[in-house]
């Protein structure tokens, strides 16, 4: 009897959720709990905030140059978000998933909707499972837009308002995952992530 040739599967990770709930600390920590886990670094026209470091954390680039990428159709998804843009690499993905990696895609609900349009579609051949960072209450996710202290009031008030309306489609996620503590919550994704795996080696 022939022995079968496993196939490479590559993953892909989408964690979204409300602005101020934490997605880019739990995922840093995600990574940190999984060294085989790789982040899909999208591109954005927002200055950095304290901390964060280009070609980390994002491509921080300019409006003009996010246009001619845009032209160039160099992004498998883009959104504007808070007056800001910004998008999602095709190469960053397709190189990745190709080599059968675990890709986690850090996005917002309209990048996030994106992605699942081009998923259900079939216009990208590749397993994917799409979670959502909910705060432990709407109370808390005001405080820690606040405590950002990187914004306005006004922007924090407007941020706030379109959490709690972004809120409202976390039933169209695969899973949904509460952020009261960072270590649970990323050990939660782990899990997550885990059961995909084998279910993708199953398929």
């Amino acid at each position: 009897m022939t022995k079968k040739t496993k196939r490479k599967h590559g993953l892909l990770v989408v964690v979204s959720g409300p602005s101020g709930v934490g997605k880019s600390t739990v995922v840093r920590r995600l990574l940190k709990l999984n060294k085989e886990l790789r982040l899909s670094v999208s591109a954005t026209t927002r200055p950095p905030r304290p901390g964060e470091t280009h070609g980390e954390h994002y491509y921080f680039i300019t409006q003009a140059e996010f246009d001619k990428k845009v032209k160039k159709h160099e992004f498998l998804e883009w959104a504007k978000v808070h007056g800001y843009y910004y998008g999602t690499l095709v190469d960053e993905l397709k190189d990745q998933l190709a080599k059968g990696k675990v890709l986690v895609c850090e996005v917002d609900v309209q990048g996030a909707a994106a992605l699942k349009q081009l998923v259900e579609s079939g216009k990208m051949s590749a397993a994917a499972v799409f979670i959502f960072l909910i705060p432990p209450s709407v109370d808390i996710l005001a405080f820690r837009l606040k405590k950002r202290k990187t914004e306005e009031e006004e922007v924090v008030n407007y941020r706030l308002r379109a959490a709690i309306a972004e809120l409202q489609v976390m039933e169209k996620y695969d899973y949904i995952v509460v952020n009261d503590k960072v270590e649970s919550a990323a050990e939660k994704i782990k899990a997550i992530i885990n059961v995909e795996k084998e279910r993708t080696l199953l398929n």
